[in-house]
C-alpha cells in the first residue's frame, strides 16, 4: 500500500515522462514539481512505487517510468474529462454537418478523432438492434435497371443497383414503391426478410420475377445493417511511432485490418458513468498488448448503442529507446 503522497509522485512522474521523453528521476521531480520534501524522500516514495509495480527502471541507474499497471492507477484516479470549449464544438459541428449520410459521417468523425489525437481512431457501426426502415427509394437508371434506396430512422444509407428481368416503366417503379413503403416503413429491420418473401404476392403473376429481384436487394440492405463492422482512420500514426513498439507493429496492424479483436474488445469495454473507458497494455488481447485503446458509446436514432475509440501507441516501459514516446497522453 502506498501513501497518498507516493501516489501524487506517480502521478507527476507520468505526466513527466510523456511531457519529456525520458525516464524521470527523484531530482527532476522535486524540481518541477512543489512537494516540500527533498529528493531522498522522493526516492523512497518511488521505491514504494517500484515495489508495487507501478514504475519500473528500463536501464540501470535511470529514472523510472509508468507501467501498465501504474496507468492504470493513474487513469482511474487522477485523469479528469476536460470538456469541449464552445469553440471546439462548433468547429466540429460545422464540420460533421457536412455530411451527406450516415456514412459519410463516421468517416468524417474517424478522420477528425485521428487529426485531434495523432493516434488511431474507430467507429463501430451500429448493430441491427432495433433499427427501422425510413424510407425505400427506387430510381429507374435504364429500363431494365433500378437503384435501391435504404433509409433507416438512424440516418443511414444503403444503395444497390440491380438488374430486373424486364423493362419497367415509370407506372409499375411507382407501383413498387409505393407497396414497399406501405409494408415495410416503420419496420424492425430483423422483421423485413419476413415481409419482402411475401411482397411478390401483392403484384400480377408477370410482375412477380421482377418483385423477387428487388426483395433480393432489400435482404442484402438488411445483411449490410448487420455486419459488426469498424470505420477507421490514422493507421499511419502506428507506422511513424513504430519505435515505440518493443517488437513489431505489424501485429497491430493486422488487428485493425482484420477487425475481428477489436470488435470483440468493443463488445467487452463497458463505458462506466463518464462515459468513457480505457484499456491499458496487457489488459487487451495479446496482438494489442503494447496499445491502449479508449473507448466511448453513442447512439443514432433507436439503433443500438455502438463504440468509437482512440488506439493509442505505447506509453509504458517496453521500449526499444529512452527517446521513443506515444504522441498524446497517457489514458
Amino acid at each position: 500500500m502506498v501513501s497518498e503522497r507516493a501516489l501524487h509522485v506517480l502521478r507527476a512522474i507520468v505526466h513527466d515522462y510523456v511531457a519529456s521523453r525520458e525516464p524521470v528521476g527523484s531530482k527532476a521531480i522535486v524540481d518541477r514539481h512543489q512537494f516540500g520534501v527533498s529528493a531522498a524522500t522522493i526516492r523512497n516514495d518511488m521505491a514504494l512505487l517500484e515495489e508495487e509495480e507501478l514504475i519500473t527502471a528500463p536501464h540501470t541507474s535511470s529514472g523510472r517510468v509508468p507501467t501498465d499497471k501504474g496507468y492504470r492507477v493513474f487513469v482511474d484516479q487522477f485523469a479528469d474529462l476536460r470538456p469541449l470549449s464552445g469553440a471546439q464544438r462548433q468547429a466540429i459541428a460545422s464540420f460533421l454537418d457536412q455530411s451527406v449520410d450516415l456514412d459519410d459521417v463516421f468517416a468524417r468523425t474517424v478522420r477528425l478523432l485521428s487529426h485531434l489525437t495523432n493516434q488511431v481512431a474507430l467507429v463501430q457501426y451500429p448493430a441491427l438492434g432495433n433499427a427501422r426502415v425510413r424510407h425505400i427509394e427506387l430510381v429507374p437508371m435504364s429500363a431494365t435497371r433500378v437503384m435501391t434506396v435504404f433509409i433507416t430512422d438512424g440516418g443511414r444509407v444503403d444503395q444497390r443497383i440491380i438488374e430486373l428481368p424486364l423493362e419497367a416503366d415509370d407506372a409499375f417503379i411507382g407501383e413498387l414503391r409505393a407497396k414497399l413503403n406501405a409494408a415495410l416503413a416503420g419496420q424492425v429491420l430483423s422483421e423485413v426478410p419476413q415481409v419482402a418473401a411475401s411482397l411478390a404476392e401483392r403484384f400480377a403473376p408477370d410482375r412477380r420475377e421482377a418483385v423477387g429481384v428487388v426483395s433480393e436487394a432489400l435482404l442484402g440492405h438488411v445483411d449490410a445493417h448487420r455486419t459488426d463492422r469498424l470505420v477507421m482512420a490514422g493507421a499511419a500514426n502506428l507506422v511513424r511511432t513504430e519505435g515505440d513498439f518493443a517488437g513489431s507493429v505489424y501485429p497491430v496492424l493486422e488487428a485493425l485490418e482484420e477487425q475481428v479483436t477489436l470488435l470483440k474488445l468493443f463488445s467487452e469495454m463497458q463505458v462506466d458513468e463518464s462515459g468513457v473507458t480505457a484499456r491499458i497494455g496487457r489488459e487487451n488481447d495479446e496482438a494489442l498488448k503494447e496499445t491502449a485503446v479508449v473507448t466511448s458509446a453513442y447512439r443514432v436514432g433507436t439503433d443500438s448503442s455502438a463504440k468509437l475509440g482512440v488506439k493509442r501507441a505505447p506509453t509504458t516501459s517496453r521500449r526499444r529507446t529512452a527517446d521513443s514516446r506515444a504522441s498524446c497522453t497517457p489514458t
